[in-house]
């Protein structure tokens, strides 16, 4: 194969591989903090359905999900979906598994703050709301930062796994460069990339760290 087709087609799935990793960020981690909100919650049956959701989500591959996302429609409802829905089966599964690991970080950042510090934003006339968003989550996002970095490097693997239902991501396109040219010198490439695509995720949330005065 030419190689600068190949090229091409690990450009691709390259773009593939970063739009997964993006849009799994865009939307799960808003999502993990209001699950992490209803796990929290003094309404039982709301905390339970979390705490229940979170189980799922963490105890059953994430592979499985992505397959229950995908073909769950036409088996139980049976809808015909169009081609596109592939890949937003993708987003789904991988947004519903990492919110529930979020929801958790975050569980652990809220409860880890003084209850002091509410006491003191009441003193001081801030409302529910405010008291968290203003004085509590600041804080909260300095506390789970590593733990978040490394859930962020997990993702950066994991997208990997979209193969399942054929996606056409970085390392699909290099295992079917590699099969037709009886070389793993492509699978080499990709593994290079998600090397040098977590160690930017490194950079970036260590400088993130860094501005927050993590260590401080």
């Amino acid at each position: 194969m030419m190689i600068d087709t190949v090229i091409s087609q690990l450009l691709g799935g390259m773009v593939t591989s970063i739009e997964i990793f993006l849009l799994t960020l865009l939307f799960s981690l808003p999502l993990g903090l209001v699950i992490a909100g209803g796990r929290m919650s003094k309404f039982g049956p709301l905390r339970w359905l979390m705490k229940i959701y979170i189980s799922i989500m963490r105890g059953t591959p994430l592979m499985l999900q992505l397959i229950v996302v995908f073909f769950g429609p036409y088996y139980i409802f049976g809808w015909n979906l169009s081609a596109d829905y592939r890949f937003i089966a993708v987003i789904i599964a991988f947004t519903m598994n990492y919110a529930a690991y979020f929801a958790e970080i975050y569980r652990g950042g809220i409860e880890s703050i003084n209850s002091g510090q509410y006491e003191a934003a009441q003193v001081l006339g801030y409302s529910k709301l405010e008291t968290f968003f203003i004085i509590i989550l600041p804080q909260v996002f300095k506390v789970i930062l590593p733990s978040v970095t490394n859930e962020v490097i997990t993702l950066v693997k994991d997208t990997s796994l979209s193969f399942v239902i054929a996606i056409p991501e970085m390392f699909t396109v290099a295992k079917q460069i590699a099969a037709a040219d009886a070389s793993i010198m492509v699978l080499l490439v990709a593994g290079l990339f998600y090397y040098l695509f977590n160690i930017l995720v490194a950079f970036v949330m260590e400088n993130l760290e860094k501005r927050l005065d993590y260590y401080e």
